[in-house]
């Protein structure tokens, strides 16, 4: 079992990894957690339960101590050790019960130790508690990293993210694209109209960018009235079709504060279709969309300029 089992992820049923290289172990806790309403994901063995963590964030992890390849005080070092992972909740199963293996799986950053044979009613119960924590947990992560202004998430957590879908997308050698976008002399909004129209069209734009983007992609407001979107699993093609959707619709829009003006924005967009062959590193990939938001700022504003990593896809869409 050290593949995930096939399961439906949904936000209505979380993820459960166990670990542990007792097939019987799998087999009880399959059958007795099903009741629960999760996704119960499996591993054999520490390393094996390490890749699947980091690759799919699961929102519990069952660990067991005793196991071979990498063993479970180990697994969970590393568990903690790695951003992508470190907050995921973590209960040890074991079969040892002593004190000194007990201080050690707090110390390393368990919140529960269960000792084996466990008792099921038990175990369920200490599931729902840590899943409700972990949920609790989650909620709050998202508010501190959502921009109170626009509703997108923040520059601290675009920082945070783009270092691991880039990594994640090049595991899998999945297309990838990065867009930036700038709201078209903003500045002249807040002098001609004052601030509260300048907040009104930050959010106005952010609103449409939520519109057109998928659950997989990952609008930020970037500072000011900058705003990027990752787009995972998305060609220089499909980002463009995508932010030429949202170029246009921000043409189209009424501004109750200034109904005789228009608000455009400028877009830049550095995508790739196989990122198997992709050397720029993620910051690389940023400051070449940035690059071309400034060809589409000199060329005239209001447009999309987008390139493939390669250099060679180039597109320029505009007004009329």
């Amino acid at each position: 079992m050290s593949e995930t089992q096939p399961n439906p992820y949904t936000e209505t049923s979380p993820v459960v990894l166990l670990v542990d290289d007792s097939q019987f172990v799998h087999r009880l806790l399959e059958a007795r957690l099903r009741s629960e309403s999760i996704v119960l994901s499996s591993a054999e063995d520490g390393k094996a339960g390490l890749e699947i963590a980091q690759r799919d964030e699961p929102s519990l992890i069952l660990l067991d101590l005793d196991m071979p390849v990498m063993d479970g005080f180990e697994t969970l070092r590393e568990l903690k050790e790695d951003p992508r992972t470190r907050d995921i909740p973590v209960i040890v199963l074991s079969g040892m019960n002593s004190s000194q293996d007990k201080v050690a799986a707090f110390d390393l950053g368990a919140i529960d130790f269960v000792t084996k044979p466990f008792e099921l009613t038990e175990l369920r119960a200490r599931v729902r508690s840590s899943l409700r924590m972990s949920e609790l947990l989650r909620m709050l992560a998202q508010k501190a990293h959502i921009d109170g202004l626009s509703g997108l998430y923040n520059r601290q957590y675009f920082d945070e993210k783009l270092s691991s879908e880039f990594n994640r997308t090049l595991r899998h050698g999945q297309s990838l694209s990065i867009a930036m976008i700038d709201i078209d002399h903003f500045k002249s909004v807040n002098d001609t109209y004052g601030h509260p129209a300048g907040d009104a069209v930050i959010s106005g734009v952010a609103n449409l960018i939520m519109r057109e983007t998928r659950s997989i992609d990952i609008a930020c407001r970037y500072g000011g009235e900058e705003f990027v979107i990752i787009m995972p699993e998305t060609d220089p093609n499909q980002a463009q079709l995508m932010c030429e959707r949202i170029r246009q619709g921000c043409e189209h829009l009424a501004w109750s504060r200034h109904p005789a003006r228009n608000i455009t924005i400028s877009v830049g967009v550095a995508g790739t279709g196989n990122t198997d062959t992709v050397t720029i590193t993620p910051e690389g990939w940023v400051e070449m969309a940035d690059k071309n938001l400034y060809h589409a700022k000199q060329s005239g504003r209001n447009r999309v300029v987008t390139t493939g990593l390669d250099g060679t896809h180039i597109s320029l869409a505009q007004a009329g």
